[in-house]
C-alpha cells in the first residue's frame, strides 16, 4: 500500500504559497513543545493572565514559543493570544494576522487528559467576522498528535497524524473530512444547573429524541474532534449569568467554526452562524454550538 502524502506534499496544492508556509511551520513546532510538557509541567512558577485567570508556566511558555516562532517567519504582522494584553507585532509587511489559544484545554495536562493548540489565520486586521478567516487549524496533543487544517480556498478539512518518533512530519489520516450522519455523540461545557427552561428541553431532545451518547473531556480540541469524527453536538452555551457563555470568539470560535462549516456541519451562537457574528472586542466572548446541520438549525428554533 502506498505511503499517504504527507502534510508539505498537501499543502503543494494551495495556490496561496505564503498561506501554505506558514501552516507548514505551525505544523513544525510539535515535536519541542512535546518536549517540554514534563519539565513545564512540575514547576510551580504561576501569574495571572488578562481575563483574572491563573496562566502557569507551560501556558507562558507555550505562548511565547509559538508567538516567537510566527513572528520568525516574517509572514505574521500580529498575533494576537488568549495570553497577551496587546498583540505582538512582526513584520508590518508580513501578509497575516494570527489569532492563537496556546494551551486549550491545559487544566487536562494535570491528569494527562487532551489538550491543544487552536489557530486562526487572517489577512485582514482584526477587529473581524470569522467568515473573513482564510485558514484555521489546531493542534491535539492525545495518545497520538493530530493536526487538523481547513482554509477558504479549498473549502475542505484534512487531518494529519505524526506517527514516526522524532520526526516533525505529519502524514495524511483523512482528506475532505464531512461530518457523519446523523451523529452519534454530545458535549457540553457549563453547569446543567445554569440553563434556562429553552435551552434544558433541547437538551432532553439530544438524549431522548436524537438519542447521542455523552462523550465530555474538557478540552474544546477534544470535545470538538469528537464531532468531527462521530458526528453530533458539542457547545458552551450562554447563560442566564453569563449570556456570552465562556469561549472567545476570536481564539475559540472563529477557528473552530470554520473547521466545523467547511466539514459540512454548522456553527452557532444560538441565532446565528459564529462566523457571521461582528465582535469589537479582541477579546469578546460567545456562546458556541457546533455540531450536524440539522441539530444546530433545532437548536436555533428552539431559542427563538
Amino acid at each position: 500500500m502506498a505511503e499517504k502524502p504527507s502534510l508539505k506534499q498537501h499543502l503543494s496544492g494551495l495556490k496561496d504559497r505564503q498561506l501554505a508556509e506558514l501552516i507548514y511551520s505551525i505544523s513544525t513546532l510539535s515535536q519541542d513543545v512535546r518536549k517540554e510538557f514534563p519539565h513545564r509541567l512540575i514547576t510551580e512558577n504561576a501569574q495571572m493572565n488578562k481575563y483574572g485567570e491563573i496562566a502557569k508556566e507551560l501556558d507562558t511558555w507555550t505562548n511565547e514559543f509559538f508567538c516567537n516562532a510566527m513572528l520568525r517567519t516574517k509572514l505574521v504582522r500580529a498575533v494576537y493570544s488568549e495570553e497577551l494584553e496587546e498583540p505582538r507585532l512582526g513584520d508590518k509587511n508580513g501578509p497575516f494576522v494570527v489569532t492563537i489559544d496556546p494551551l486549550d484545554g491545559s487544566s487536562n495536562i494535570a491528569t494527562n487528559n487532551p489538550f491543544g493548540t487552536i489557530i486562526g489565520i487572517w489577512k485582514k486586521d482584526l477587529p473581524a467576522k470569522g467568515s473573513e478567516q482564510v485558514a484555521s487549524l489546531y493542534k491535539l496533543y492525545g495518545p497520538i498528535t493530530t493536526l487538523v487544517y481547513t482554509t477558504k480556498e479549498t473549502g475542505k478539512v484534512a487531518e494529519f497524524v505524526k506517527h514516526r518518533k522524532g520526526e516533525i512530519e505529519y502524514f495524511l489520516l483523512y482528506d475532505n473530512m464531512k461530518l457523519p450522519e446523523p451523529g452519534s455523540v454530545y458535549g457540553i461545557g457549563g453547569s446543567p444547573i445554569e440553563f434556562d427552561d429553552k435551552y434544558n428541553d433541547f437538551f432532553r431532545r439530544l438524549v431522548f429524541e436524537h438519542k447521542l451518547k455523552n462523550r465530555y473531556c474538557g478540552a474544546f480540541v477534544g470535545d470538538f474532534s469528537q464531532v468531527l469524527h462521530y458526528g453530533g453536538y458539542f457547545a458552551y452555551p450562554g447563560t442566564p449569568k453569563k449570556p456570552q457563555g465562556k469561549l472567545r470568539l476570536f481564539y475559540e470560535g472563529n477557528p473552530m467554526s470554520l473547521i466545523i462549516e467547511n466539514a459540512g456541519g454548522a456553527s452557532s451562537n444560538g441565532f446565528k452562524s459564529v462566523l457571521d457574528v461582528t465582535g469589537d472586542d479582541i477579546d469578546a466572548r460567545t456562546p458556541v454550538h457546533i455540531g450536524n446541520r440539522h441539530i444546530i438549525k433545532e437548536l436555533e428554533e428552539m431559542l427563538r
